[in-house]
């Protein structure tokens, strides 16, 4: 059915151009050939090749030099056949990305490089990148994003016992807390692989092993060769722990020397050799705290904005003549939970209060009462009471940790379940078809 399909799409192709070519002599349209068939969809000849220049310039932006075309092809060609198919789950199952979560992504990369959008929009143009193009480039990779958090990573939970081992293996380890940023190349082999794919599997990696040690450039073999995931950058994994790593990771990263590359490591998807790129040790995490209190009024039908600005400029002074705060604030602020302490918010971290309220507490030296201010949830007056340095190392390891054992088991379902996705697909290639 699959083949069917694909041929009719040929002729489908073919006859358009027969008929445009018949009435219009003079223009010519070339057929745009199928590569590759993955299931009831095809990849054309010029999505390759869009894709090939993509990626080779990113490649050598990143100071790799990219593989031969043949190689980048083939290696592009896989990548894009795994994207179509999760492109497909995502049709099928009726998920988006909408154009609001679409322009706040963008605006959120226009942020981290410090850009308004309208900068951030000159820059791509400046540099010859379509931005329509781009735009839809960020939403498809949200749209694969979602399709593999509902597909595997919501799937994947982390336990406090998890935390706790994570951290108690670090504390054995010397408790450094070191980081490794790690290159990898992954010579995959398919379930239920025979004796004779594994050995083929196992003879791949030992000569890209050599081809290492004699010199070549582990990025640029990563991008050739590789079918891990993150091949075409140069096979970089990132910084990570070694408990954030697979266990046959773990116990060899911390024992490689900075440059050094291992020798291939056996695991159920494949051959993996890896290469420490860079090392990096784990630092305090201090904080600023507030502690503040506030009495809050909020505005309704019968009390509009004036009314409760009024109000709270008379509670500021008769705070300011000796009354008590927390007494007030309990017989007047319409925050019910902190009421009943007075008005008190505790300490504060960065973060935990709108931005508006906590940049009037920034403005305050403590003891201080605020000018009365509103925010989306009424109208305000805070007093600042103390400040303090707070280590909050141990929940900021925690949260760490749990993140950073998720993004591994999420990172090895994705592989495992990609790996078995390509497996059960109709995928026919045509790459070297004339």
């Amino acid at each position: 059915m699959n083949k069917i399909l694909s041929f009719l799409l040929l002729s489908m192709a073919a006859t358009i151009v027969h008929a445009q070519s018949a009435s219009e002599p003079a223009d010519i349209i070339d057929l745009d050939r199928i590569v590759a068939v993955v299931n009831n969809d095809v990849i054309v000849a010029s999505e390759l090749q869009r894709r090939v220049r993509e990626v080779r310039k990113s490649l050598r932006d990143a100071g790799t030099p990219p593989p031969s075309s043949a190689a980048l092809a083939r290696q592009v060609l896989e990548r894009l056949i795994l994207e179509r198919l999760q492109l497909q789950i995502a049709d099928s199952n009726g998920i988006r990305v909408s154009d609001n979560d679409l322009n706040q992504a963008i605006e959120n990369i226009a942020k981290r490089n410090k850009l308004s959008l309208r900068q951030f929009r000159d820059v791509l143009e400046r540099d010859g990148v379509d931005f329509a193009g781009f735009r839809e480039q960020i939403r498809k990779e949200m749209l694969l994003t979602r399709v593999r958090q509902r597909s595997v990573a919501s799937k994947v939970t982390v336990t406090p016992r998890e935390i706790d081992n994570y951290l108690a293996t670090i504390a054995q380890q010397g408790g450094s807390g070191s980081e490794y940023h790690i290159g990898h190349i992954l010579v995959a082999v398919p379930e239920a692989a025979s004796s004779e794919q594994i050995s083929a599997a196992r003879d791949k990696a030992d000569s890209i092993l050599q081809r290492l040690n004699n010199g070549e450039d582990f990025a640029q073999l990563a991008a050739t060769d590789s079918d891990g995931q993150q091949a075409l950058k140069g096979g970089d994994l990132g910084w990570r722990k070694a408990n954030e790593l697979p266990t046959l990771f773990s116990d060899v990263v911390p024992k490689l020397k900075l440059g050094e590359i291992s020798a291939p490591i056996r695991s159920p998807s494949g051959f993996h050799i890896i290469k420490l790129l860079d090392i990096r040790s784990d630092s305090r995490y201090v904080i600023k705290q507030t502690k503040a209190r506030h009495i809050l009024i909020r505005t309704n039908e019968l009390i509009n904005d004036a009314e409760a600005k009024t109000r709270l400029n008379q509670l500021k002074t008769r705070i300011e003549n000796g009354e008590d705060f927390a007494e007030l604030a309990r017989s007047h602020s319409d925050d019910t939970t902190s009421a009943t302490h007075g008005g008190d918010l505790g300490w504060l971290n960065p973060g935990d209060t709108v931005p508006l309220f906590e940049n009037k507490m920034k403005q305050l030296a403590p003891g201080e009462v605020s000018a009365p201010f509103k925010s989306q949830f009424g109208w305000h007056i805070v007093q600042v009471l103390k400040r303090r340095d707070f280590d909050d190392t141990e929940k900021v390891r925690r949260a760490k940790a749990a993140n950073k054992i998720r993004k591994r088991k999420s990172d090895e379902e994705v592989q495992s379940w990609l790996r078995q996705l390509r497996d059960e697909a109709y995928v026919e290639l045509r790459l070297d078809d004339e």
